[in-house]
Protein backbone atom coordinates (compact mmCIF):
# COMPACT_ATOMS: atom_id res chain seq x y z
CA UNK A 1 0.00 0.00 0.00
CA UNK A 2 2.87 2.53 1.06
CA UNK A 3 4.34 2.23 -2.59
CA UNK A 4 0.70 2.33 -4.55
CA UNK A 5 0.43 5.48 -2.04
CA UNK A 6 4.22 7.08 -3.66
CA UNK A 7 3.34 6.55 -7.19
CA UNK A 8 -0.02 8.53 -6.66
CA UNK A 9 1.88 11.21 -4.41
CA UNK A 10 4.29 11.40 -7.58
CA UNK A 11 1.90 11.72 -10.21
CA UNK A 12 -0.31 14.49 -8.41
CA UNK A 13 3.05 16.71 -7.83
CA UNK A 14 3.92 16.13 -11.51
CA UNK A 15 0.37 17.18 -13.14
CA UNK A 16 0.82 20.26 -10.01
CA UNK A 17 3.63 21.17 -11.53
CA UNK A 18 2.73 21.26 -14.96
CA UNK A 19 -0.54 23.31 -13.68
CA UNK A 20 2.29 25.88 -12.43
CA UNK A 21 4.36 25.21 -15.42
CA UNK A 22 1.68 25.72 -17.80
CA UNK A 23 3.17 22.03 -19.47
CA UNK A 24 1.57 19.21 -21.30
CA UNK A 25 0.42 16.11 -19.28
CA UNK A 26 0.88 12.58 -21.51
CA UNK A 27 -0.52 9.68 -19.33
CA UNK A 28 -2.97 6.44 -19.89
CA UNK A 29 -6.36 6.21 -18.29
CA UNK A 30 -8.95 3.59 -18.43
CA UNK A 31 -6.88 2.31 -21.07
CA UNK A 32 -6.40 5.49 -23.52
CA UNK A 33 -3.03 7.61 -23.91
CA UNK A 34 -4.16 11.11 -23.73
CA UNK A 35 -2.61 14.04 -23.85
CA UNK A 36 -3.66 16.87 -21.78
CA UNK A 37 -3.53 20.47 -20.85
CA UNK A 38 -3.68 20.33 -16.66
CA UNK A 39 -6.00 22.93 -15.56
CA UNK A 40 -7.14 22.02 -11.74
CA UNK A 41 -5.74 19.94 -9.25
CA UNK A 42 -7.12 19.28 -5.63
CA UNK A 43 -9.57 16.94 -4.16
CA UNK A 44 -12.78 16.23 -4.43
CA UNK A 45 -14.37 13.83 -1.50
CA UNK A 46 -11.71 13.22 -0.22
CA UNK A 47 -9.43 12.17 -3.56
CA UNK A 48 -6.88 13.48 -5.16
CA UNK A 49 -8.47 14.86 -8.62
CA UNK A 50 -7.67 16.69 -11.98
CA UNK A 51 -9.48 19.00 -14.54
CA UNK A 52 -7.69 18.47 -17.15
CA UNK A 53 -8.53 19.69 -21.48
CA UNK A 54 -7.80 16.94 -23.96
CA UNK A 55 -6.35 17.60 -26.94
CA UNK A 56 -5.27 14.68 -28.77
CA UNK A 57 -5.04 10.83 -28.15
CA UNK A 58 -7.45 8.35 -27.17
CA UNK A 59 -10.63 8.21 -25.54
CA UNK A 60 -13.79 6.47 -24.83
CA UNK A 61 -15.37 9.65 -26.22
CA UNK A 62 -14.50 11.12 -29.24
CA UNK A 63 -12.38 13.87 -28.84
CA UNK A 64 -13.81 17.03 -30.46
CA UNK A 65 -11.63 19.73 -32.49
CA UNK A 66 -9.32 21.44 -30.12
CA UNK A 67 -10.99 24.49 -28.10
CA UNK A 68 -14.17 22.36 -28.37
CA UNK A 69 -15.95 22.45 -24.65
CA UNK A 70 -16.67 18.40 -24.86
CA UNK A 71 -12.52 18.11 -24.57
CA UNK A 72 -12.56 18.24 -20.43
CA UNK A 73 -12.05 15.40 -18.39
CA UNK A 74 -12.59 15.16 -14.87
CA UNK A 75 -9.94 12.11 -13.58
CA UNK A 76 -8.64 10.78 -10.41
CA UNK A 77 -5.03 11.12 -9.99
CA UNK A 78 -5.36 7.77 -8.78
CA UNK A 79 -5.95 6.37 -12.41
CA UNK A 80 -3.70 7.89 -14.36
CA UNK A 81 -0.33 5.95 -15.27
CA UNK A 82 2.94 5.93 -16.93
CA UNK A 83 2.42 9.74 -16.75
CA UNK A 84 5.10 11.97 -18.66
CA UNK A 85 5.11 15.76 -18.60
CA UNK A 86 6.08 17.51 -21.99
CA UNK A 87 7.33 21.13 -22.20
CA UNK A 88 4.56 22.97 -23.68
CA UNK A 89 6.97 25.71 -25.56
CA UNK A 90 3.75 28.31 -25.88
CA UNK A 91 1.41 24.93 -26.76
CA UNK A 92 -1.73 25.50 -24.43
CA UNK A 93 -5.21 24.07 -25.16
CA UNK A 94 -8.34 24.95 -23.63
CA UNK A 95 -12.27 25.85 -23.99
CA UNK A 96 -14.05 28.93 -23.27
CA UNK A 97 -16.25 27.06 -20.85
CA UNK A 98 -13.43 26.39 -17.88
CA UNK A 99 -15.50 28.17 -15.59
CA UNK A 100 -18.41 26.44 -15.88
CA UNK A 101 -16.41 23.16 -15.75
CA UNK A 102 -15.19 23.61 -12.74
CA UNK A 103 -16.78 21.31 -10.25
CA UNK A 104 -14.50 18.94 -10.94
CA UNK A 105 -12.33 19.90 -7.90
CA UNK A 106 -13.82 21.00 -4.03
CA UNK A 107 -10.87 21.56 -2.82
CA UNK A 108 -8.19 23.51 -5.18
CA UNK A 109 -5.07 23.64 -4.58
CA UNK A 110 -3.61 25.07 -8.01
CA UNK A 111 -5.17 26.08 -10.74
CA UNK A 112 -4.59 27.70 -13.94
Amino acid sequence: MAAEQQIADDTYDLVRQAIIDKNIVIASYRGYVREMCPHVIGKKNGHAQTLLYQFAGGSSQDLEDDGSPANWRCLRVAGLSGVFVRKSTGEWHSASNYSAMQTCVDEIDVKV
